[in-house]
């Protein structure tokens, strides 16, 4: 007799079971958390424009742009979140040009 499956709209994945009876792995899914969510926050195609302004840059994959975008994405959460520790330690909620480091 087979196992019943779950309610439709659960979000588990069922186990299928494979020959022999045993439960088979269940396949990795790719983490998604609405319909349509995007991989990068950056427009990939500025970022390639931003690419292919470089004179020295002939050739840039798609990958390449996705990498570019997403290390782009950490290193401003990175310095947004210095940041605010700094302004934090200074006991404020505004952040100030002087919280960002020695950018004068």
């Amino acid at each position: 007799m087979a196992a019943a499956a779950p309610a439709a709209g659960s979000g588990t994945p069922r186990e299928e079971e494979g020959p022999g009876g045993e439960a088979a792995a269940p396949q990795p899914q790719a983490p998604t958390s609405a319909p349509g969510a995007r991989l990068s926050r950056l427009p990939l195609a500025r970022v390639k424009a931003l690419v292919k302004a470089d004179p020295d840059v002939t050739l840039a994959g798609q990958e390449a742009i996705f990498i570019l975008a997403r290390a782009a994405e950490l290193f401003v959460e990175t310095i947004a979140k210095d940041a605010y520790c700094c302004a934090q330690q200074g006991k404020r909620k505004t952040l100030q040009r002087r919280d960002l480091g020695t950018l004068d």
